[in-house]
């Protein structure tokens, strides 16, 4: 490898472009810059996208069968083998990826690896990714615009010529939430997250080196007036951020919204003696991931024994501390931008002073909740007893782990959880599991001891992304 420092272009629909202003990526644990990333304005983005109408064309002219294979192979080349980093002759395997992914988002390697296999497994289980989303339709009713389904003839049309994307950087598997698009011959814009550009751009020379047309991926990591020149000019897009940044979009149908997930642990009367039998599980979905994904549990409500399961939790997470990023064992995050991790305590001591919670983590640490440890900045595992869902505590959700627990009868528990991404129920009620899946409130439903974190293939993990990106027309054919 040269020992040029790597420079990440700009991709325009899939020709790489360097920029006079340009980005360092440094390593989040000792300020070392590992890689130059080109930025781009408004105005290249606007230009381009007048043209995006050609991508759609190459993407299109792909049979689906074809682009599926494209996939597996791209999981193959993602996972196990060198690919260009940038346009000085890089080339990156899979270890330099792991090690430098970790030193600028501040995950351990052992989280890169799991969520560099998660995204490997999106791309190898493609088919049933789309079995799932079409409802089981025939996937080459894509190259022909119209089939059958049950006997009765059906079509459908992209919404959109393109999909755009404006990503964070808290977690490399949520660009797993992308990949079926191009299976489903819509062109991406990415804008990636400003401390995390190394995933979506090594997915990108994936799908190229696996025989995908490079005119489907543009790559533009740019500013925010960059991000909203990708929402507003896109037919469609998604947009990740907290609740701050994502507000501005509610209610504009062609952009999707991918926020604060405020997951939920539930247990039922019926179960409720049993809780001890679950709190691993409790725990796995509080902690796994570091804390950082919206389907991580961040509230666990219970019809009693609130303060003892608290307890138990804490005893569980309260003495986890930072750990070497090679360990194998590390199961805290540092954080790629200090300022979140100070603003996050911050809130978190705020809350504390409103009566009615309790840090019950605080007398199981091994040190402060914020704390520095070889260079990096941690927040270590918080849970939160809640006397209602009225604190300011009882319904958050942070980049680290943390869960409020929060007794409430069961009767009311539905009234009050609010929205939520995941809510996996542990109970056998017929009558509380026939008012859970009427309950509008809850977008995944888990019935029984399943982690909040686990994801199913046919299943979509948040929004139908083919509903998004094709809408269905009546046909008649003489």
């Amino acid at each position: 490898m040269s020992h040029a420092l790597p420079h990440l272009p700009a991709l325009r629909r899939g020709k790489p472009y360097a920029s006079l202003e340009q980005a360092d990526l440094k390593d989040c644990r000792n300020g070392t810059v590992l890689a130059r990333v080109s930025q781009v304005n408004a105005g290249i983005i606007r230009k381009d996208l007048a043209r995006i109408g050609e991508s759609r064309a190459a993407l299109k002219q792909v049979p689906t069968e074809k682009l599926l294979d494209i996939c597996a192979r791209a999981a193959e080349l993602f996972q196990n083998e060198q690919l260009p980093l940038g346009d000085h002759g890089h080339l990156q395997s899979p270890a330099e990826y792991t090690e430098t992914l970790s030193a600028t988002s501040g995950l351990p390697y052992v989280m890169v690896k799991r969520n560099m296999t998660k995204i490997g497994q999106a791309l190898t289980n493609m088919r049933l990714v789309l079995n799932g989303l079409t409802r089981g339709l025939d996937i080459n009713l894509l190259d022909r615009g119209f089939g059958e389904q049950n006997g009765a003839r059906i079509s459908f049309f992209p919404a959109t010529n393109s999909l755009g994307l404006v990503m964070p950087s808290n977690s490399p598997a949520v660009n797993s939430l992308w990949l079926p698009a191009i299976a489903l011959k819509i062109p991406v814009v990415i804008k990636p997250g400003r401390e995390e550009p190394l995933t979506p751009y090594r997915l990108i020379q994936a799908f190229i080196a696996a025989g995908c047309p490079a005119e489907a991926f543009s790559f533009y990591p740019a500013d925010h007036e960059g991000a909203g020149e990708i929402l507003r000019t896109c037919g469609r897009a998604l947009v990740f951020g907290d609740k701050t940044t994502t507000a501005q979009y509610a209610g504009n149908p062609a952009i999707q919204i991918h926020g604060p997930g405020f997951s939920k642990i539930i247990i039922g009367e019926d179960q409720i003696e049993k809780w001890p039998d679950h709190i691993d599980l409790i725990v796995s979905s509080i902690s796994e991931n570091g804390g950082r994904s919206c389907i991580n549990a961040s509230a666990v409500v219970v019809p009693k024994y609130a303060s003892e399961i608290a307890d138990a939790l804490a005893q569980k997470l309260g003495p986890v501390s930072p750990l070497p990023a090679r360990d194998e064992n590390a199961k805290l995050s540092a954080f790629a931008n200090p300022a979140m991790a100070n603003g996050i305590d911050a809130m978190l001591e705020e809350g504390l002073r409103t009566p009615g919670a309790n840090d019950v983590t605080a007398k199981y640490r091994n040190g402060p909740r914020k704390t520095e440890f070889e260079g990096g900045l941690y927040l270590r595992p918080t849970i939160v007893l809640c006397d209602s869902f009225t604190h300011p505590l009882a319904n958050r959700e942070f980049l680290c782990p943390y869960a409020s627990v929060v007794q409430v009868p069961q009767a009311d528990m539905l009234k009050q959880i609010g929205p939520s991404l995941v809510v996996t129920a542990i109970t056998n009620d017929p009558a509380f599991r026939e008012a859970l899946l009427d309950c509008p409130l809850i977008d995944r439903l888990n019935l029984g001891p399943i982690p909040t974190m686990r994801i199913s293939w046919d299943q979509p993990h948040e929004g139908n992304l083919f509903e998004f990106l094709y809408r269905r027309r009546a046909i008649e054919m003489a």
